[in-house]
């Protein structure tokens, strides 16, 4: 039932606008910019956005496998252990992960110019 991180990684790219890079110092993918999922330090667990329900549910369905810890506790994320997860049910996470994270690139408001005019530097 172990799932790799390199399955994840592999799972992640294919999905549309991935980006593979980094957080807090270990592998991560975005899409359109925006965090959906990382490797945590303990290299055994990912972090994924999740709603505060949807979180609640995972943990009381299977908290073998998904769990948070006293940092996550007021943050809208759950844990999950890659030695113990199913890999459908991950794969099920991810595309909601995925999908919240475009979602949000499409609400975020374009970024307008300065109204403030800039000084030319004299040579």
């Amino acid at each position: 039932m172990s799932v790799t991180f390199d399955a994840v990684r592999e799972f992640a790219l294919s999905l549309p606008d991935v980006e593979d890079g980094t957080s807090y110092g270990t592998a991560a993918f975005r899409a359109g910019g925006k965090f959906f999922v990382r490797l945590r330090e303990d290299g055994d667990s990912l972090v994924v956005p999740a709603s505060f329900e949807e979180r609640a549910e995972l943990l009381a369905e299977d908290p073998d496998t998904y769990y948070i810890t006293d940092h996550y506790l007021n943050y809208p994320y759950v844990l999950v252990r890659l030695s113990r997860v199913n890999m459908d049910a991950l794969r099920d996470l991810l595309r909601g992960a995925h999908r919240s994270a475009a979602a949000e690139k499409r609400r975020r408001p374009a970024r307008r110019p300065s109204a403030r005019p800039r000084r030319r530097r004299s040579l």
